[in-house]
Formats: C-alpha cells, sequence, structure tokens
C-alpha cells in the first residue's frame, strides 16, 4: 500500500449532505491497515471512524449512520459477510468488502449479502477511494417526475427508488436498484457488461466486470426472475443484458 498524496477534498465535499462531510466506517481489524485507510481517506477529505471488530461496527454503524462501509471480511467475533448482513437491515450505506482472500467464492457471498463492491489486499488506498469517490457520485435525488414502468408483473418506482412484483415490494440494495433502473431506462436495448459499470460505477471505476453478474444473479433472484426463462431481465450471451418487454 501506499501512503496519502495530495489533497483532492474537493472532490467530495461539495456534494455531501447539508452540513457534514461524506461519512467513511471503516471496520477492520488490523490496525495498520486502519490506520492507512483512515488517513488516506481523511487527506482525500472524507470524515472517518474505524471499528477494529464486527460487533462494534454493526454497533457504529447503526449509531453513526456512515454513507460507506469499508468492511473487512476477516474479522474476529462475527465476520465481514455477517456485519453487512446485519447491517443491511438498518442501513443503505454503500459496502466495500476488504478480503485477503483469492476464492471468488468469498466475493461472490459478501456482494450476495448486499455489499455493492470488493477489494483484494493488498490493494492502494488511492483505488479505493476512487471506488468510494464513484459509489457516491451516483445520484441520489430520485428523478420525482418520472413514471413509473411497468414490465408485466415487474413494477419500477424511479421516483421513489421502490420495486414490487405482483403487489409485493422488493428489498433491493442501491447497486441492485440502479443496474434495475439503468436496463429498464432503455427496455430491450441490449448493453454490454461494460456500460452498466461505466451507467451504475462511473467512468473512472476500474475492476472485475464479473461484478456486474453477480449483482444481477441477486437482482433476478429477489424479483423471481429464472434465468432460464426470463422475463424481466434477459442475458444476450457473449455481449451482456437487456429488459423483457414492458408496458
Amino acid at each position: 500500500m501506499t501512503s496519502p498524496g495530495s489533497s483532492s477534498a474537493n472532490l467530495v465535499g461539495a456534494h455531501a449532505p447539508a452540513g457534514r462531510r461524506w461519512r467513511v466506517l471503516v471496520v477492520e481489524d488490523d490496525a495498520p491497515i486502519a490506520r492507512l485507510i483512515s488517513e488516506y481517506l481523511g487527506v482525500e477529505g472524507f470524515e472517518v471512524d474505524v471499528a477494529a471488530d464486527g460487533e462494534v461496527g454493526v454497533d457504529r454503524a447503526r449509531a453513526w449512520e456512515p454513507d460507506v462501509l469499508v468492511l473487512d471480511l476477516m474479522l474476529p467475533g462475527i465476520d465481514g459477510i455477517e456485519v453487512c448482513r446485519q447491517v443491511r437491515g438498518f442501513s443503505d450505506a454503500y459496502v466495500i468488502m476488504l478480503t485477503a482472500r483469492t476464492d471468488e467464492l468469498d466475493r461472490v457471498i459478501g456482494l450476495s449479502v448486499g455489499a455493492d463492491d470488493y477489494l483484494a489486499k493488498p490493494f492502494s488506498p488511492r483505488e479505493l477511494a476512487a471506488r468510494v469517490r464513484a459509489m457516491l457520485r451516483r445520484p441520489r435525488s430520485p428523478d420525482t417526475g418520472a413514471p413509473a414502468r411497468v414490465f408485466g408483473d415487474l413494477v419500477i418506482d424511479v421516483a421513489g427508488r421502490e420495486v414490487s412484483v405482483a403487489g409485493e415490494r422488493i428489498e433491493l440494495t442501491r447497486t441492485e436498484f440502479d443496474i434495475l433502473d439503468t436496463l429498464s431506462s432503455r427496455p430491450r436495448v441490449v448493453l454490454e457488461r461494460r456500460a452498466l459499470l461505466e451507467a451504475v460505477w462511473g467512468e473512472e471505476w476500474f475492476g472485475d466486470d464479473h461484478v456486474i453478474d453477480v449483482h444481477v444473479a441477486n437482482l433476478r433472484r429477489k424479483i423471481g426472475d429464472d434465468p432460464a426463462e426470463s422475463r424481466y431481465v434477459r442475458t444476450v450471451r457473449g455481449v451482456g443484458y437487456r429488459m423483457g418487454g414492458g408496458s
């Protein structure tokens, strides 16, 4: 890892909620790593807090209401996956999971319980800061004039950022909703994975395109969309994804 460089606080400060800076909670039991992340993100203009174990991380996330959670997978007490699962019960903060493991299964599980992104150790604090900034650039204010989009039993309320299937409300993470919003805004248009990544994470994001596939799989599971006979989110083999017919 590298040490903090020049400050770019102005990149994030102007768009933070009124009266405070963006908040990042770092849940990491390795003290030197936690300190380096905290110092670097502080230089970048974020307000940072640190928790050294999973239980404290959950409690602090509930009390402090961070905008982003940087969460280590391997923690004493409850692990990062369980922390993410619990935090998702009361917070829609973006979650970036850190893992020293190379096993893809760990990353898939992390994304499946609500993480938005992941970074494998060792990583550059500069890359982590870029990932955080990319997430916080996503628009948070809904288009209040946008009509609901209807695809059979699937209804996407863009203004309210709500989704329902056959009248039953479906709880999606911010990333899952953003992917569905992007696809449904251009029905029947095939979007390549890279195009989806740029639309949801931003053009400056760089990483594994596979993250899209995992989020789409989670989205399909929640809305009851069988990949073998997709009604809503359809795979175009070798290209990407598109929405099915809407009304």
